[in-house]
């Protein structure tokens, strides 16, 4: 059976610095850096959508080629007349980025304008993967209609995946970001937090604190992602840790917990135990920073994730 995968959210375009003043142009973002892991190491028949709202302007349309060039569709996403594309640009200190965003008005925070629409573009799926920045770009009826389909997918069958990513600077007050990620919990069978992430939000002390409250919420599965510390596995009644994979000379850490997360969940679709699959994604996201970009090539991906 041809398996389909959507993950939702915003893909913005990426400026990436490189030598003296030259910047070089892509696509990139949370939720999209992972499907585009899921993408390359899903089976080549697999159906594999971004759901987010477009512009209708040059760089939205070469952001839309871009994904039909690397099977990628966009399932039934509206297309807005007159926005465009969000826009972010990464400096480096060593191999550590950060961000400059210019993104307020991006045709993203539309995605949830048409229910009908979005609903569609979340039939029929294996799996539908979203983040807490796909929640901070929408505001609360927005957020409310979003999380309705979703949950209206889970009781079609699908799996539902969620890493809560939280960014401060998205969100009005720590308060909303509780309430929106707490909210989204109640959807999700697999979720994939950061550490660090859910002490700033939460006030976790350690790792499986932030495995109990989320297994409290009604999470099946549970992967607490720490950096170069290993990561807290719960599944099934059993906790394990997996070992991340130390890389001595990191090029750029942009996109290394979205790889995780995109390979955890094709290693999971591919029917690997949790266990299985978080050490095969810490080995793409080894991989992912020894080059610059969120987005590693394919064959890149599928040698780490074969090893």
């Amino acid at each position: 059976m041809v398996q389909a995968i959507a993950t939702i959210g915003e893909c913005m375009i990426e400026l990436s610095g490189q030598d003296g003043d030259r910047w070089r142009m892509g696509y990139a973002g949370d939720t999209f850096n992972t499907l585009w892991t899921l993408r390359a190491l899903a089976p080549v028949e697999c159906r594999a959508d971004y759901v987010s709202a477009f512009g209708d302007d040059p760089f939205s349309q070469g952001q839309i080629g871009f994904f039909d060039g690397h099977g990628i569709g966009i399932a039934d996403s509206p297309v807005v007349s007159g926005a465009r594309p969000g826009l972010y640009a990464i400096t480096l200190t060593g191999a550590e980025r950060s961000f400059t965003y210019w993104r307020s008005d991006a045709a993203a925070r539309q995605l949830a304008s048409d229910p009908t629409r979005l609903a569609k573009s979340l039939q029929d799926r294996d799996l539908v993967y979203f983040s807490g920045i796909t929640l901070a770009i929408l505001d609360a009826a927005s957020r409310a209609v979003l999380l309705a389909a979703i949950g209206r997918a889970r009781k079609s069958g699908a799996r539902i995946a969620f890493d809560p990513n939280y960014r401060p600077r998205l969100w009005p007050h720590l308060e909303s970001a509780r309430a929106a990620v707490t909210d989204a919990l109640a959807v999700v069978d697999i979720a994939l937090p950061t550490f660090p992430d859910e002490q700033a939000l939460f006030g976790d002390a350690a790792p499986a604190q932030t495995v109990a409250r989320m297994q409290a919420a009604g999470v099946a599965e549970v992967v607490v992602k720490n950096g170069e510390a290993p990561a807290l596995v719960a599944h099934a009644g059993a906790t394990v840790e997996s070992p991340a994979i130390p890389v001595e000379t990191p090029v750029d850490t942009t996109g290394a917990g979205d790889s995780f997360n995109g390979a955890y969940l094709a290693a999971r679709l591919a029917g690997n135990t949790p266990a299985d699959a978080a050490g095969r994604a810490h080995r793409v996201a080894a991989a992912v920073i020894q080059v610059r970009g969120a987005l590693a090539p394919f064959d890149r991906l599928r040698a780490a994730f074969a090893s």
